[in-house]
């Protein structure tokens, strides 16, 4: 007799440690990367062409990518920037985009700081002085680096985009 569902296209066969075949649910997740890129003290933050919304550079891994290479070609895209990556300042589970972000302290080693098809504008702001139409989500990871942990901080960002923009 098979354990196989053919009802449910999301429950799949897996080998347990015994050699059993159990049903289990596999997660499909985004991943996704953040720069903190800061240069005496101020964090870069890119403007957004899209919506009216100032983030960290950074965006979804492509198929076939590795994480540095998808944080590279983010900034790049965003900034003009290109950078090394220095640590992993946080891991963010986001349930509710089915997504988890990785974000990165970063520092700059080539490239012109530009606008670009992705970004109308791209500046350094002090942490006091962040614009109000920066995501809360990216406020929280820039607090965060402010921390200077040893380790990498764990958190869960439950809240919704559009719950996100009318808290601004």
């Amino acid at each position: 007799m098979s354990n196989k569902n053919t009802c449910d296209p999301d429950l799949q066969n897996k080998t347990d440690f015994e050699g059993e075949n159990t049903p289990t649910r596999s997660a499909h997740f985004r991943i996704a990367v953040n720069a903190l890129v800061f240069v005496e003290d101020r964090v870069l933050l890119a403007h957004r062409r899209d919506i009216d919304w100032w983030n960290l550079p950074g965006g979804g891994m492509e198929i076939g990518e590795t994480i540095e290479e998808a944080l590279h070609r983010e900034v790049l895209e965003e900034t003009g920037l290109e950078v090394a990556i220095i640590r992993l300042v946080g891991l963010y589970s986001k349930p509710q985009k089915q997504e988890v972000v990785m974000t990165f302290l970063a520092r700059i080693i080539g490239g012109t700081l530009m606008t670009t098809t992705e970004s109308r504008e791209c500046r350094f702001f002090l942490p006091h002085e962040l614009p109000y139409n920066i995501l809360p989500k990216h406020r929280q990871r820039i607090e965060d680096a402010l921390l200077n942990q040893s380790q990498a901080i764990i958190r869960d960002q439950r809240s919704t985009t559009r719950e996100d923009q009318q808290a601004v």
